[in-house]
């Protein structure tokens, strides 16, 4: 009787471990974001978190919107022993669900995606769900915000590069994306460009304006010459510097520094350049 007991129980027992076993465990470090639980029955393959990222986000057919801030990814895989996984469709439609019961709106959708806004204490975030038939489904969200600037642009700094190489990389002169408008932020940085030029008054300057390859070619050559415009307008406006001195210049995205296949390529590939004249 004792041993028919002990084979019952460990049969049970093993059961119970088959079943623990089969029901597969979110990823490492991995959680849903704040904004959504999940779909029944998913869990978590893998995330990415980023404090400061870009992410294209689709807002028309053939059109997308570049957001920038803080990045998360999330990707949810169906458990194995589920019976009916969720469609396409179903997936989709729960997300935007909702984030319309939090107040926000559906920009764009199409077969397999969707485009979401949502305001939520007076923080903006974007969102996109993509869904496949298999119920593998993934989020990309960005809560959008400026970058906390930690490199500081420094006038010595740029005098030994240009002294050792002709020229000197400027990070920290920031604009709105695919506009030539100058964030007040790189005020500073401005500031320093004119400290350098202030300093050697024979000192000739091009400012150069690059691009990351995102885009048409045509369209990032204007846009990287009218942000060079926009510097040298600052620093003739409100820094005194002479306009005989300096030159503008628009190289849109033929020097790149890094790949542009990744965001923190591009996002190296987005600057201004001092060569010296």
């Amino acid at each position: 009787m004792r041993k028919t007991l002990f084979s019952v129980c460990g049969a049970l027992l093993l059961l119970a471990a088959t079943e623990s076993l089969a029901q597969q465990a979110d990823a490492r470090g991995c959680s849903d974001h704040p904004l959504f639980t999940r779909m029944p029955g998913s869990w978590i393959h893998s995330c990415v978190e980023r404090q400061f990222d870009a992410f294209a986000f689709r807002v028309a057919a053939g059109s997308k919107s570049t957001v920038e801030g803080h990045f998360w990814q999330l990707n949810y895989y169906p458990q194995a022993k589920l019976k009916a996984t969720p469609s396409e469709l179903q997936i989709i439609r729960n997300f935007e669900n909702a984030a319309t019961k939090l107040g926000g709106t559906v920009v764009f959708d199409g077969k397999g995606f969707a485009t979401l806004k949502i305001v939520k204490d007076g923080k903006e975030f974007w969102v996109e769900i993509t869904a496949e038939f298999t119920g593998k489904h993934g989020l990309r969200i960005i809560q959008k915000e400026a970058m906390t600037q930690d490199v500081v642009a420094n006038a010595d700094v740029f005098q030994n590069d240009i002294r050792a190489t002709g020229h000197a990389t400027v990070y920290g002169i920031l604009f709105d994306t695919d506009k030539s408008d100058i964030k007040p932020e790189s005020a500073q940085a401005i500031g320093e460009i004119a400290k350098l030029l202030k300093a050697d008054p024979t000192l000739k300057i091009a400012v150069v304006g690059h691009t990351d390859g995102s885009g048409a070619v045509e369209h990032n050559l204007k846009l990287s010459q009218d942000r060079a415009q926009s510097v040298m307008q600052a620093l003739i406006r409100d820094h005194g510097i002479a306009a005989a001195r300096l030159r503008p210049f628009g190289c849109g995205p033929y020097a790149p520094v890094a790949s542009n296949d990744t965001e923190d390529g591009k996002a190296k590939n987005r600057r201004v350049e001092l060569v010296k004249l």
